[in-house]
């Protein structure tokens, strides 16, 4: 047993309040049960199958307000792991549910037995035909697609508010569509063609120029029963006028009718069924769209109105004056917002009745722009439009950072009003249309129907298109509450049905939510063909069942989740998993959504519950020691949720009080610390000159062993030497900033192997040829960020250097009247932000008047203007780090590399390296997952320089790509050295 084994008991949670209805069985407290484990193991492979209560857990949720706990969760990494899968459900009778990114609001991402991940090992973007075509596979997020297409000036048709983080299969299985898709841009309208794996294991490729003849042989029964189908609808002109009537307003209820229509074959009526049906007539396992040009020439206007019957009747104005994009946001929502980091605070006063609509028009040049801002005036002109607050304009602009904002507020309308609910509720999020020119009536039935139920619902959505999206939010464990919700749910699909001949989900795909009002949307006869449909694709049921056909009248209020309240900073999450994407630890062990589902969990135990043990036996390592501490999930996250801040508190109740005390000498005696640590360095580096790297690897290995991993680093060969004793001679006298060499840059040198200056010598030359020399203080040695401590959860520590490095930088900085500029982006982001929470008064009015410049902001901003180019490599490829993130840096890094290099490469998949100081030496799995995807872009071909603004970052860069990674500042310091 290691000798300093984390505190017994800390990450408990310290009240209980289970045991909950919902809450997972004493009985599944092992995981997946025999057999099945073994059998699935067997057949795939122990590393593809996740079976302890914990992985069960965690893959339980998603987005919507359902929770089922699956019997396993398999990892798919490609169609032939789905097909043995599929053969195996067949065989013993079991379901299967495909899952990818788990954005789906309605349940669609959950099932009760064999779950199957397709996210991990389904991403990629293969641009056709100079960007006309795409093709893409499942596990893509819209973002990354639309990334890869911007460069080709195209974009694709659907753009749902979740493309951060929803992937491709998912958009198309639900026919998700967004604020610009209507009914004409969407995934039915826009995808080229398909490959899918049917229930049987049969794979189709629509564009197959044999696909049909294929198919017949492979599965004459499909066939015959589709034609069948098809015969049947065509007979009956008042179906077909009935099915063609649904689609001329958005429509994802059941489904698509009208594939029978559009197609002439079984393929080509496959293809058009595939799209909505939500995993439950196959695997989508690739798919090739149409893309559309991506008009870059923007006016957008928010405007305000008294209320949401005369906003939603502003509506048809602007779509008629050719506006592509017109989006509804009533008062509940505008005040939501002002959680959403940019929206204006004074939101939160805006009157209840107000009701604000986001109006984009879209040109391919400035003409046409031109021409849309004269319209947009016009229909302005003539709208009685109101601004209760000092911050709104009403007016129409091409800025792009104000439009940003703009779209900020408008995607963060499911997380910001979640956010906002009451704590412990659960959030429904509703979603149906109507035609346009029904938009008000509709807007003032919802209002009223809403008061009768005693619901005050947030409304958005896609005005133009007649589409509103609805929150509710509702106590799960309270009878008398789900009651409630029952009774305004039924009320509401016979109003949107019966009264407006509305579509009771428009885009957001049927799912278990929608499923039992079916056939009160489309009637028994239409509702039955679809019945037809699935058994024909899939006669022993076994894929999905109970998320799109559903007979039970009740079966929307089977599983839903409770929320019980865990931890402050945790509470507003409402497990959407726009955080999902950005986390280091996605695809090794947890992610930020699931650590709190996790804690949840916990919550819903009650004390000595055997589930309560195996949550907290693997949550130590699973989501407090993988969590790279990089807060990443805070900036994607609408609300700012920072589940890295959770896991470092965690870390902190870990500690034991002598390690505290241990801490906070380390950082009392950081002058001797940082002296060993260099010597220490430095020896290192003459041992694996001697003898190579594996005596340090084992002696390393052998102490993590006798004390604990997660405290002792593990010798990587990529650690560089020691940096130079000496510092380059400064002087203080016409010093236009002070320089602050990182404590990482003051112990560890450059990368091996290369000549030149070292960073602070390059900083130093650089300002000097610029004109704004700098000056090093002679007493930085034994000064630090605080990071180590910070990222570790030593709080005593954190305190006492943050206090130091304060103090000193004040006197260095003369009152704050030179800027400090700092070497290392996670530097610049400890000292500038995350060492202010633990100053003392005195200190955090002396931070306050200073001025923490990153060094790469110094460079760009300041000595570029003044700077000579005099040579430049061909290409280079930049690593941006988490930390410049959080500054918002990139852009400065990016106008120096370009001063240095003819092209300039940022990867599509660049993110956090989670080598986050030593964390990827302590558990250099973390960083070898986080940077997979983009060491494969890297060394996809040759960069000539590889940059970025961390050492150890760059430690870790070289470590994933076999490439050497070192500062920009020495590659602008080589470019103009005379």
């Amino acid at each position: 047993m290691p000798l300093l084994e984390p505190k017994p008991g800390a990450l408990r949670p310290r009240s209980i309040s289970g045991p909950a209805p919902d809450r997972v069985p004493d009985r599944q407290a092992g995981g997946t049960p025999e057999p099945l484990r073994r059998e699935l193991t067997e057949l795939l492979g122990a590393d593809k199958v996740l079976w302890k209560v914990s992985d069960l857990v965690r893959y339980a949720s998603d987005a919507s307000p359902y929770r089922f706990l699956p019997q396993v969760v398999v990892i798919a990494e490609d169609i032939d792991d789905v097909s043995a899968v599929l053969s195996y459900a067949h065989g013993k009778q079991r379901e299967v549910v495909f899952r990818a990114a788990g954005t789906s609001l309605n349940g669609q991402a959950q099932g009760e037995d064999i779950l199957v991940d397709v996210r991990r090992h389904w991403a990629g973007v293969e641009v056709l035909e100079e960007g006309r075509r795409a093709r893409i596979q499942p596990g893509t997020t819209v973002l990354r697609a639309n990334a890869a297409l911007a460069r080709h000036g195209r974009v694709l048709g659907p753009d749902p508010a979740s493309a951060i983080a929803c992937t491709l299969g998912g958009v198309v299985a639900n026919n998700a569509s967004g604020m610009t898709a209507g009914t004409t841009r969407n995934s039915y309208r826009t995808l080229s063609s398909l490959t899918f794996v049917l229930p049987s294991g049969t794979v189709v490729d629509t564009a197959g120029p044999l696909a049909d003849e294929e198919l017949a042989r492979a599965e004459p029964a499909l066939c015959h029963g589709l034609m069948e189908i098809k015969k049947e609808i065509e007979a009956d002109p008042g179906l077909v006028a009935r099915i063609r009537a649904k689609y001329e307003i958005k429509n994802t209820t059941g489904y698509r009718l009208d594939a029978y229509l559009d197609g002439n074959t079984p393929v080509e009526i496959l293809r058009g069924l595939m799209v909505g049906s939500e995993g439950t007539l196959g695997f989508i396992s690739e798919v090739v769209f149409d893309t559309l040009a991506l008009d870059r020439e923007l006016t957008s206007g928010l405007l305000f109105f008294p209320s949401l019957p005369a906003a939603a009747a502003a509506v048809p104005l602007f779509n008629e004056a050719g506006a592509l994009a017109v989006e509804l946001m009533d008062g509940n929502t505008l005040r939501a917002s002002v959680s959403v980091a940019g929206v204006p605070a004074d939101w939160a006063a805006l009157p209840k009745e107000t009701t604000a609509l986001l109006v984009e028009f879209r040109a391919p040049d400035e003409a046409g722009r031109s021409q849309y801002e004269r319209r947009a005036a016009e229909v302005a002109a003539g709208l009685d439009l109101v601004a209760p607050v000092a911050s709104v304009t009403n007016a129409f602009t091409h800025d792009a950072k104000t439009i940003s904002g703009y779209w900020k507020a408008r995607k963060a309308f499911v997380t910001a009003v979640g956010g906002a609910r009451a704590c412990g509720t659960t959030l429904i999020t509703e979603d149906f249309a109507v035609p346009p020119s029904r938009l008000a009536e509709a807007c003032e039935a919802l209002l009223e129907l809403q008061a009768e139920h005693g619901f005050d619902a947030a409304v958005a959505g896609h005005a133009a298109h007649g589409n509103l999206h609805f929150l509710l939010a509702f106590d799960a464990a309270e009878p008398a509450d789900v009651a409630r919700y029952a009774a305004f749910m039924d009320a509401f699909c016979h109003l949107t049905v019966e009264r407006f001949d509305g579509s009771l989900k428009a885009e957001h795909s049927t799912g278990r939510n929608m499923a039992p009002f079916l056939e009160l949307e489309w009637g028994p006869r239409a509702t039955e063909l679809m019945w037809r449909t699935k058994r024909v694709l899939d006669p022993d049921l076994v894929l999905a069942p109970r998320i799109l056909l559903d007979r039970d009248p009740k079966a929307h209020l089977r599983g839903l989740k409770t929320i019980p309240r865990v931890e402050a900073v945790a509470d507003p999450c409402i497990e959407c998993g726009f955080c999902e994407p950005t986390c280091p630890s996605e695809d090794l062990t947890t992610t930020p959504r699931q650590r709190i589902v996790l804690r949840r969990e916990m919550m819903r135990q009650q004390p000595g519950s055997p589930v309560l043990a195996g949550l907290l036996d693997a949550y130590g390592y699973d989501a407090v020691d993988t969590c790279a501490g990089d807060s990443t999930c805070k900036l994607a996250c609408p609300v700012g949720i920072d589940t890295g801040a959770l896991m470092k508190d965690f870390r902190h109740r870990r500690h034991s009080p002598r390690e505290e005390r241990t801490a906070a000498l380390a950082a009392r005696r950081f002058r001797t610390v940082e002296a060993a640590a260099r010597l220490a360095v430095a020896a290192a580096d003459k041992i694996t000159d001697a003898v190579g790297d594996r005596l340090l690897e084992a002696v390393t290995g052998i102490a993590r062993r006798a004390v604990r991993p997660d405290l002792v680093p593990q010798w990587l060969p990529q650690i560089p030497g020691a940096a130079a004793r000496k510092r380059p001679a400064t002087r203080r006298v016409g010093a236009a900033a002070v320089y602050y060499p990182a404590c990482v840059n003051r112990i560890f040198g450059g990368p091996d192997g290369t000549t030149g200056p070292s960073l602070p010598e390059a900083v130093v030359a650089v300002s000097e040829r610029a004109g704004k020399p700098v000056w090093i203080p002679g007493d930085v040695t034994g000064t630090c960020c605080a990071t180590i401590w910070h990222s570790k959860g030593y709080d005593a520590g954190n305190r006492v250097m943050a206090n130091r490095i304060v103090a000193a930088a004040w006197g260095w900085t003369a009152g704050g009247r030179l800027p400090l500029v700092v070497d290392a982006s996670s530097c610049t982001l400890g000292i500038a932000h995350e060492v202010v929470p633990y100053l003392t008064d005195d200190n955090r009015a002396l931070h306050a008047e200073l001025r923490i410049v990153d060094s790469v902001v110094w460079a760009a901003e300041e000595l570029l203007p003044h700077l000579e180019i005099r040579r430049t490599v061909g290409s280079a490829v930049l690593h941006p780090t988490c930390s410049m993130r959080h500054l918002d840096d990139e852009a400065q890094l990016r106008a120096v590399a370009e001063a240095c290099a003819d092209e300039v490469v940022v990867p599509y998949d660049a993110g956090c390296c989670a080598f986050a100081g030593d964390r990827g030496m302590l558990h250099p799995e973390l960083t070898e997952s986080a940077t997979a995807r983009e060491a494969a872009e890297v060394t996809a071909r040759e960069f000539d320089a590889h940059l970025s603004a961390n050492r150890m970052c760059e430690v870790g860069m070289d470590r994933a790509t076999g490439r050497s990674y070192y500062s920009v500042l020495l590659e602008l310091e080589r470019a103009t050295r005379p």
